[in-house]
């Protein structure tokens, strides 16, 4: 759960790095919010309309965290673009958020695995 209060704390924080961990935590906590807000508007038969304003309450963030995983690449927040690439270009950013970060120094600052307890 610290993985997800912490990226939400981080609103709009779009320099640093940020571990696979904290990328994948926050993924997971995100599909599960999505399913719980889901199953919620359709038992109360809000047509998706929570589901929609958690998403847009929470896209400044999600994009936020996966600018700070390219940056534990070495990567600019720009390869976010490659998302919309047909095709290929969503399977290459999966690769991309899912392989290790550098485990030194970059330009974006000290590597966070390092930092963490």
């Amino acid at each position: 759960m610290n993985h997800y209060t912490d990226v939400l704390k981080k609103y709009a924080v779009f320099s640093g790095r940020a571990r696979r961990q904290e990328y994948w935590m926050f993924a997971l906590f995100q599909v599960a919010a999505v399913i719980v807000l889901a199953i919620l508007d359709a038992v109360i038969g809000a047509n998706m309309i929570i589901v929609a304003l958690y998403g847009l309450g929470t896209i400044v963030p999600t994009l936020a965290l996966t600018v700070r995983r390219l940056h534990d690449l070495g990567k600019s927040g720009a390869w976010y673009f490659i998302m919309f690439v047909p095709f290929v270009g969503g399977i290459w950013l999966l690769v991309l958020t899912a392989t290790a970060g550098q485990p030194q120094q970059n330009q974006y600052g000290p590597d966070p695995k390092a930092y963490a307890a």
